[in-house]
């Protein structure tokens, strides 16, 4: 893994830390940072390997903004240079016309010194980076982007909801989004004990949370829906074992195996997760990990599409909206990345 993998993540013989989103300016209505909410303007940035970029995935998804927001898709493998599209013609991004994500980042800060993380928003007439703040691009996306939404759009941050939605997202954050980065990272036995227990302990709560609900805040989806998914869609494929977090296995808890497989099979969550992205990227970049760069056969996909049943605990996954329509052409996921 290197400083430019997902979120800015920072790590070496001291604890594992996650650095903050050094391009932090904002996309909103009024422009107040001087980036105006504007259709075909910016460009969206992402690894479909790495569950910070999955969350504006979705996002992006089931508010209807395919149209709105252009999408690139880097390479799962980094080089040196970190992000790359390597998986368009002539190894160069379309829109950008850039090889490296980097380039964006030099356009807007000459040598800076941080690492290049995904997602990013890019700028496409400056072709500068906007932003890189994973924390805050999707909460812009569901409450700044509101006029370019689909008919049907679902509130992802309902006012009434947010204080609620932001105390689960923080410890989702603290002990499972990044908990298991802080275990897998680890490089002391007690590090990765402290970091491991405060995942299953989170997931434990979560249990008992999500036994009665079929959702984590009230009866439809929310942000907070998101950001727990795209870490546990992740869980028995990479974070299990190449993370060391194997207390038990997703598929072995019967409430979050069957919430995770609701969400999964809810459109705009799973057609957006590439599992052959997911795992190549985990177990070829991370070779502090796992040196030999083996990719693992399993586990068995085909779990993801079985009957979860959540239905039963009733909500409304739209509240008074609608599914999205169709993955847009070009965006589907290839055939091995899918159950």
């Amino acid at each position: 893994m290197s400083d430019g993998d997902e979120g800015n993540a920072a790590y070496g013989h001291k604890a594992f830390k996650r650095s903050r989103s050094h391009f932090a300016d904002r996309i909103t209505a009024d422009g107040r940072d001087g980036w105006p909410v504007e259709a075909g303007r910016y460009r969206l940035v992402v690894s479909r390997a790495c569950p910070w970029a999955s969350r504006v995935l979705v996002s992006r998804r089931l508010l209807g903004l395919e149209d709105a927001l252009s999408l690139a898709v880097v390479d799962p493998i980094q080089d040196d240079r970190s992000w790359r599209f390597t998986l368009d013609a002539d190894g160069r991004d379309p829109v950008l016309g850039i090889r490296f994500l980097s380039e964006a980042y030099d356009r807007r800060e000459t040598g800076y010194p941080g690492g290049v993380s995904v997602p990013a928003v890019v700028d496409v007439p400056s072709g500068e980076l906007v932003t890189n703040d994973f924390q805050q691009i999707t909460l812009d996306l569901a409450t700044e982007w509101t006029a370019l939404h689909r008919p049907g759009a679902p509130d992802l941050y309902p006012r009434a909801r947010r204080d609620e939605i932001d105390t689960v997202m923080a410890q989702v954050y603290e002990d499972v989004n990044n908990g298991v980065y802080r275990s897998g990272f680890a490089t002391t036995q007690e590090e990765y004990e402290a970091a491991c227990a405060g995942v299953f302990r989170r997931l434990d709560l979560l249990t008992d949370r999500l036994a009665g609900q079929r959702y984590l805040v009230g009866d439809t989806i929310t942000e907070a829906d998101v950001r727990l998914f795209t870490t546990l869609v992740r869980f028995d494929a990479v974070y299990h074992g190449h993370f060391k977090c194997n207390r038990w296995k997703l598929a072995e808890n019967p409430v979050l195996w069957a919430y995770a497989r609701d969400l999964y099979q809810t459109p705009g969550f799973g057609d957006t997760v590439d599992f052959d992205h997911i795992k190549r990227h985990y177990y070829e970049v991370h070779t502090g990990i796992n040196p030999t760069g083996i990719v693992p056969l399993g586990p068995d996909l085909s779990g993801w599409l079985t009957p979860h049943h959540r239905e039963e605990l009733g909500g409304r996954p739209f509240g008074d909206g609608t599914p999205p329509g169709p993955v847009r052409p070009g965006e589907e996921i290839p055939a091995q990345g899918r159950p």
